[in-house]
């Protein structure tokens, strides 16, 4: 079974309480919910080493956050992104400017 997460970007959500998990006959997937990058990064470590082995970022992310986020994984789960040039989100901005 292929362990998934898919990371958003929302102000104020917290890792520990936004969060779901979806389970398929093929797929489980957790969803999580952070506020910022910082967030994000302390999130990816801990689903690493639940045995996460794919990672979705939102479009939210930018540049910077999904790279700060793919060092996070270290080389343990593959990291994957949806992508926004500016996010409808946080207000018509990339996660670039906003983080």
């Amino acid at each position: 079974m292929l362990k998934a997460a898919f990371v958003f970007v929302a102000p104020e959500a917290n890792s520990k309480q936004h969060r779901s998990v979806i389970t398929t006959p093929a797929v489980e997937l957790t969803v999580v919910g952070v506020s910022d990058v910082q967030s994000a990064v302390a999130a990816v470590e801990e689903l690493v080493e639940q045995g996460i082995g794919a990672i979705e970022l939102c479009g939210g992310f930018g540049h910077q956050g999904v790279a700060a986020v793919k060092k996070a994984a270290n080389k343990k789960a593959v990291v994957g992104v949806v992508r926004f040039d500016v996010h409808p989100g946080l207000d018509g901005k990339s996660g670039d400017d906003v983080f």
